[in-house]
């Protein structure tokens, strides 16, 4: 499709930097593409890439938005708040997109897809369930109010993704977790038998720009992890691979034991999550990729390499099969 004009949210965030990158990258290689990127403050330095314009608002100020969608064809709303309470997460994550797509209407933006979370299904275990295989039952504010975000898309018309777990370069939620759950709970949980959806965020971020140049989006709700899960013992085994995480040897605990263990070594990264992150929780993700005719490539384990340093210097890890800096600066979101 050409002559697309996205109106992009989130563009400095985690995954909606690495989208507006992939734009960018598509602008440069000729493709009649032109991202108006939304930020609360524009980024030095990133002003002048291809194809990419910068815009000022703020999702809770509604009067901030107004204007945006001008000229617009593609509204990808990428920016989401992840942590904090009730009240925060409601005023961006509900009022925002609310706002926002009334935006959209005025400017009579035609299509829409929204960046949701498969932790919108809550407490597991899942294992390869269709889109709402089980009945949505969020239990934090960032999830409930992601869920309510995306009825108003759907309302609207609209697309929603739902990846799981997202790895790479700007993770500050996954690997730090497991850093924190690796000292305190050294062993292997559950055998390491858990399987999990899991996507690399270039990958995400290839499926996002496929279906931002292709003809049509799909409508409705997909999963957008990568096809094929993750067993937790692998993923703990290549970041260990990478020096990212400290090799656990010869103690396999079952998960109760291992909850016990959690809730003798007091830290950030709660009982919930734990399970979130050790037990089964993969969806059936296979249909999007199809549809955006792209391949969803070797799988998230194959990027860790490339992201291990800046694994490494955000938990502290020196390589070594020591401490993996689980009290650094970024703090698990609520998920």
């Amino acid at each position: 499709m050409s002559g697309v004009n996205v109106l992009l949210t989130g563009a400095t965030g985690f995954v909606g930097s690495a989208v507006l990158r992939a734009l960018s990258a598509a602008a440069a290689d000729g493709a009649d593409v032109s991202v108006r990127a939304v930020v609360r403050t524009a980024p030095a330095g990133q002003e002048q890439l291809p194809g990419v314009t910068w815009a000022r608002a703020d999702l809770t100020e509604p009067g901030s938005l107004h204007g945006l969608g001008t000229g617009c064809d593609l509204l990808l709303h990428l920016a989401a708040r992840v942590g904090g309470d009730e009240d925060a997460c409601t005023a961006v994550n509900v009022g925002g997109t609310s706002a926002l797509l009334g935006e959209a209407r005025r400017a009579g933006v035609g299509r829409i897809l929204l960046l949701s979370t498969a932790a919108v299904y809550g407490a597991g275990p899942h294992r390869g369930i269709p889109v709402d295989g089980v009945e949505p039952a969020p239990v934090s504010a960032a999830s409930r109010t992601r869920l309510a975000a995306e009825r108003l898309v759907l309302a609207a018309g609209g697309t929603v993704l739902r990846p799981g777990l997202v790895l790479g370069a700007g993770d500050r939620w996954v690997v730090p977790a497991l850093a924190e759950l690796a000292e305190r709970v050294p062993a292997r949980w559950g055998g390491g038998r858990g399987r999990l959806s899991v996507v690399d965020v270039r990958d995400l971020a290839r499926l996002i720009v496929a279906l931002a140049l292709a003809v049509r989006l799909p409508g409705g709700v997909h999963h957008a992890s990568h096809p094929e899960p993750v067993r937790v013992g692998e993923l703990l085994s290549w970041l260990a691979g990478h020096g990212v995480l400290p090799e656990v040897a010869g103690r396999d605990w079952p998960i109760e034991r291992c909850v016990a263990e959690l809730g003798r070594t007091p830290g950030r990264v709660s009982e919930r999550q734990f399970r979130l992150l050790s037990e089964d929780h993969w969806y059936d993700s296979g249909e999007i990729w199809r549809f955006a005719d792209c391949p969803p490539g070797p799988g998230p384990l194959a990027g860790l390499a490339d992201a291990a340093g800046w694994y490494r210097a955000l938990t502290g890890s020196t390589g070594s099969t020591g401490s993996t800096g689980s009290t650094g600066p970024s703090a698990p979101s609520s998920r």
